[in-house]
C-alpha cells in the first residue's frame, strides 16, 4: 500500500514538474515574441522617422531655409484653412525669393534671395527686400528701374529662357513686370516631394 502511494506521489510530482516546465517555456516564448514584436515596431517607427526626416530635409534644402524658418512656415500652414501639406508648399513657393527664381530673374533660389535682399525688387510699387514676403494673388512684382537692377535682370532672363514661368504667374520681360494671378496648384509645385510624410514627421513633436 505504501509503495503504491509513493508511486502515485512520484507520478504526481513528475506531472507537476512537466506542467511547470511547459508553463515556464510558454512564458519564455511569449516574452520572446513580445520582445520581437517590440523590436519590429521600434524598427518600423525608426524607419518611418528616417523617411519623414529625409523628405523634410530634401524640401528644406530645395528652398534653402534654416530649420527655424522652415518650421515656422509649417506651423503657419497648420493654422490656415485647407490641406496642411499643400498649403505649406504654397507658402514656400510664394515666398518672394522663390517667386523671383520662378520668373527667371535668378539662376537659383539663393541668388534670388540676394537679388531681393539687395533691394532690386518692388512689389505693388514699393521696395520689398524681405525674401520671406509671401506674394498674394494680384501682387505686381517689378525689377527696380535702375540700370544696375535691369542689367542684372536682363542677363538672368537670357540665361534662364528655357525655364517656363508657371501658370500662376505672368511675366513681361520687356517691362520687367510680373503679376501673381492666383495661388499655385499642387500640380504646379515640386512633384518629387511627398508633403504628407513631412506633415506626419512634424506631428510627432
Amino acid at each position: 500500500q505504501l509503495r503504491k502511494e509513493a508511486e502515485a506521489l512520484l507520478t504526481e510530482y513528475r506531472q507537476k514538474r512537466i506542467d511547470a516546465e511547459q508553463e515556464a517555456a510558454s512564458i519564455v516564448a511569449a516574452a520572446k515574441a513580445d520582445a520581437e514584436d517590440y523590436a519590429a515596431e521600434t524598427r518600423r517607427k525608426l524607419s518611418e522617422y528616417a523617411v519623414g526626416l529625409a523628405e523634410k530635409q530634401k524640401l528644406r534644402f530645395i528652398y534653402g531655409l534654416l530649420e527655424r524658418q522652415f518650421r515656422r512656415m509649417f506651423e503657419l500652414a497648420k493654422r490656415e484653412r485647407g490641406v496642411t501639406g499643400e498649403r505649406f508648399l504654397q507658402l514656400l513657393e510664394t515666398r518672394l525669393d522663390s517667386t523671383v527664381y520662378l520668373l527667371g530673374l535668378a539662376k537659383t533660389r539663393a541668388a534670388a534671395r540676394q537679388f531681393v535682399n539687395h533691394g532690386h525688387i518692388r512689389v505693388n510699387g514699393h521696395k520689398v527686400d524681405i525674401a520671406s514676403y509671401n506674394v498674394q494673388p494680384g501682387d505686381e512684382i517689378e525689377v527696380k528701374n535702375t540700370p544696375a537692377s535691369r542689367q542684372l535682370a536682363t542677363r538672368c532672363l537670357e540665361e534662364n529662357r528655357i525655364r517656363n514661368v508657371p501658370g500662376w504667374l505672368t511675366m513681361n520681360p520687356e517691362t520687367f513686370k510680373a503679376t501673381a494671378v492666383r495661388l499655385p496648384t499642387r500640380e504646379e509645385m515640386t512633384q518629387d516631394i511627398n508633403e504628407q510624410l513631412i506633415v506626419e514627421f512634424y506631428s510627432r513633436f
